[in-house]
């Protein structure tokens, strides 16, 4: 995979992919991440990248041509690429693990991230994807745009050295993770479940399950009115009830 990030800052992008499971995958070949600069295509002798909106009103807009001429260039190296466009906007649809299932699976991935007040209107019909990490609104595009990237990353075949834990992940199987213990069996008056070092595979993947659905419905039950639950599911449900 090959990841383009449009950006004001690429130097932000250093630290974050340098170190952990994102390094290992650039090592590994599984993805190129390549932040550019779009001041490079600003405007005039001073490269301006942003302008007054018209009409007035406060703030700053990106201009068009320094984004349509990066994405030209991008173009450019591999006309043929599958590639999708996706644009940091705290107006665009929430940012989710089935859309970074989505966005794993394509060839080329183009992350633009905008600063000042907002975009000129027409770079988006550039994008295929207006994307927000939450109802909140940073400084730019750039920390979301790598909270995008490393989940998606992550999921990538061959880089989570176990891949059967991505399968588990909170999120992925609609429910959140269920609790984990390692070494030692006590510590400080608190003991691991005796299923979980009984060694009963049936079991423990049991409790497992309940202890995922348990987890859920506790701390989302937003995600638990969404699911098509079973009637074991249901069940256990009712259990956590009597226990409030």
């Amino acid at each position: 995979m090959k990841i383009d990030i449009l950006t004001l800052f690429p130097e932000m992008f250093e630290s974050p992919f340098g170190y952990s499971l994102i390094r290992r995958a650039i090592d590994a070949g599984h993805v190129n991440i390549n932040p550019i600069s779009f001041r490079k295509h600003g405007v005039g002798k001073h490269a301006m990248v942003d302008d007054t909106p018209y009409g007035g009103g406060a703030g700053m807009l990106l201009k068009p041509e320094p984004i349509f001429e990066a994405m030209d260039a991008i173009h450019a190296e591999n006309p043929d690429a599958n590639r999708r466009v996706i644009l940091m906007d705290p107006a665009g649809k929430p940012f989710d693990q089935n859309m970074a299932e989505e966005f794993s699976k394509e060839e080329n991935l183009v992350f633009i991230c905008g600063h000042y007040e907002g975009y000129d209107e027409r770079i988006r019909s550039l994008v295929t994807d207006e994307v927000s990490l939450g109802d909140y609104v940073l400084t730019g595009g750039e920390l979301a745009a790598m909270v995008m990237i490393d989940a998606t990353v992550r999921l990538l075949p061959g880089v989570v050295g176990n891949e059967s834990s991505i399968l588990e992940d909170s999120h992925s199987t609609g429910l959140l993770e269920h609790p984990h213990y390692t070494r030692p069996a006590e510590y400080r008056g608190m003991s691991v479940p005796d299923v979980l070092m009984s060694g009963h595979h049936g079991n423990i993947e049991e409790w497992r399950h309940k202890e995922s659905v348990r987890r859920t419905f506790e701390r989302r039950p937003d995600m638990i009115a969404t699911l098509d639950l079973s009637d074991k599911e249901l069940q256990w449900i009712e259990e956590f009830k009597t226990e409030e």
